[in-house]
């Protein structure tokens, strides 16, 4: 099967380097966090993933109901990604993931429903699936 769509980017110097796409959209320096030594003056990865995952996260919620007759709209769903790094007791580091989701237009019950949907749609959370313990908190509006 083929991809759908594919990108890259280049990461030079690590954390204390930039990031930038082939296309030339994205072009970022990036810096260690100040809660790691660093001094904090620019965006980090863990930021660019809780963006990544909370924008792919709240299209999955709009894609699972499409074909539904409550259909989410864009302005109808928030996801708050909240990314941690711990260490992993291996001597490296993983990552804790959170997800704040609120829905407009459904009762708690359907918002409930959309969301697990929306967890087994998501290419994030398939791709963290059994890596990372992802914790779902539901809400409406």
């Amino acid at each position: 099967m083929s991809a759908l769509y594919t990108t890259t980017v280049i990461a030079i110097g690590g954390r204390n380097g930039t990031a930038s796409s082939d296309d030339g959209l994205l072009n970022l320096t990036l810096s260690l966090p100040k809660e790691l030594g660093g001094k904090g003056d620019a965006t980090n990865p863990e930021q660019l993933f809780a963006a990544g995952y909370a924008a792919c996260f709240g299209n999955a919620v709009i894609h699972v109901t499409r074909n539904k007759e409550q259909k989410i709209k864009d302005d109808d769903v928030k996801v708050v990604a909240t990314v941690g790094m711990q260490p992993n007791g291996s001597g490296g580091f993983g990552l804790t993931v959170a997800l704040d989701v609120t829905l407009a237009g459904v009762d708690q019950e359907k918002a409930e429903a959309i969301v697990a949907e929306a967890h087994k749609a998501c290419p994030y959370s398939n791709a963290t699936r059994g890596n990372i313990d992802v914790a779902l908190s539901v809400y409406t509006r």
